[in-house]
């Protein structure tokens, strides 16, 4: 197989059993690969370059540790740039858009500035008209806003324009206000010392302040997979992970949160009795 830094790692994987421990190998990072659910939900939209960035590693790493598996290297660099697996073909309400029916947004600034650009996009929805189209630009897929807006009836498209440029468009046909049902702020829950008490002596603390989007959500998920069903997590973070919440209910996780003040909020979270 021809392989140059755009073939994404789930393509490496599916196509030589071994790929998988051998990525491993090149990194301590690349280790969350071996869990099943955050592998199928990153591997799939994760470049070699992409993957060397997080990994802190280079392109020619992978290349020479792929090599003995059969892999040979694009020295041409003229591999046309892969379809995400699954990727649907350009849907009709955007072959037909004109252009005044595009909202643009480009959250590149507000997230290279540590801001959350939630509340703008809430915003940007509450504001769409009948038959306007949202596309938010990004440096990463936003799949928790995808999978959170599809809930809302929007149909979404994203285009992978590059390994660090990503548009995402969300349509939604009847023009029904779909701004209801989006998360709001969540205040302080009124029982976090008492159950914080409560798990005192079963804690598991994480602190993911450091770590850039998505990674974040992708290191609590990761953590949640192996945690005991007597204990919790403790999650130091800068932001209120919205988007984090709702996957916690979709896999049945409670959580409490202590927001002291704009980057620092505390998170306690346990599965649900």
């Amino acid at each position: 197989m021809l392989i140059n830094e755009q073939t994404k790692i789930a393509t490496l994987i599916k196509h030589h059993p071994d790929a998988l421990e051998t990525i491993v190998t090149l990194s301590p990072d690349f280790k969350k690969l071996r869990n099943p659910i955050l592998r199928k939900l990153m591997a799939g939209r994760t470049s070699i370059a992409m993957a060397s960035k997080i990994g802190g590693c280079k392109p020619e790493d992978f290349f020479k540790a792929l090599q003995p598996l059969g892999f040979e290297v694009d020295t041409k660099g003229v591999i046309p740039k892969e379809k995400e697996p699954g990727q649907k073909a350009l849907p009709i309400y955007l072959k037909n858009a004109k252009a005044e029916q595009i909202v643009n947004f480009d959250v590149r600034e507000m997230l290279a500035g540590g801001s959350d650009p939630l509340r703008d996009i809430q915003l940007k929805v509450k504001d769409l008209k009948a038959g306007e189209i949202l596309k938010i630009i990004n440096t990463f897929e936003p799949v928790p806003l995808v999978k959170l807006l599809e809930k809302q009836g929007f149909q979404t498209y994203v285009d992978a324009i590059s390994d660090n440029l990503y548009e995402t468009y969300f349509f939604k046909t009847d023009g029904t206000d779909s701004s209801a049902d989006l998360p709001t702020e969540i205040q302080n829950s009124t029982d976090w010392e008492q159950l914080l008490q409560h798990y005192k002596d079963k804690l598991r603390e994480i602190d993911v302040r450091h770590l850039e989007m998505p990674m974040p959500m992708m290191t609590i998920l990761e953590n949640l997979e192996t945690l005991p069903e007597d204990m919790a997590l403790y999650v130091n973070h800068k932001r209120i992970p919205v988007f984090l919440l709702t996957e916690l209910k979709d896999r049945n996780f409670d959580f409490r949160i202590k927001n002291i003040q704009d980057g620092e909020v505390y998170l306690l979270i346990f599965k649900n009795k």
